[in-house]
């Protein structure tokens, strides 16, 4: 997965339905404030940096530091392990996990002095190269 370019503000105008698109708007405000990192489109994938990622069994590839993409159904946050936040995860309000992915349908319906930690945690564990299982580098 790479950049793809493309104006982040068009994109985010285009989201629905609306509390998606202002919740897009949210999201990107806090990613770049705890990222340091300006927006980009990853196809439908709103990024915050770039790292390269491999694990023991030879996939690799490269994804933002930090992301999220606003999907019709809910906000799907991007983290390294939902299991690692599960403490957190508890504390957070109404959401839905997969292994790594953070579904949110209503981003004023949650804690948001929950998921900050959260996300400086990903990017903490991003940048400081990952795990056994999936080793990182940071691009930008």
């Amino acid at each position: 997965m790479k950049p793809t370019g493309g104006s982040v503000a068009a994109f985010i105008a285009g989201v629905t339905p609306a509390v998606r698109r202002r919740d897009a708007e949210t999201l990107t405000a806090l990613m770049q404030e705890i990222s340091g990192r300006e927006p980009e489109l990853w196809g439908t994938i709103i990024g915050f940096g770039s790292c390269h990622y491999r694990y023991p069994t030879g996939t690799e590839g490269d994804m933002p530091v930090l992301g999220f993409a606003p999907r019709k159904s809910a906000s799907t946050l991007y983290l390294d392990s939902t299991d690692r936040h599960a403490a957190a995860l508890a504390e957070l309000g109404p959401h839905t996990t997969g292994v790594g992915c953070l579904y949110i349908k209503d981003l004023e319906k949650v804690d948001l002095d929950v998921l900050r930690p959260i996300l400086e945690d990903v990017l903490s564990w991003t940048e400081a190269g990952g795990d056994e299982y999936a080793k990182i580098t940071v691009l930008n």
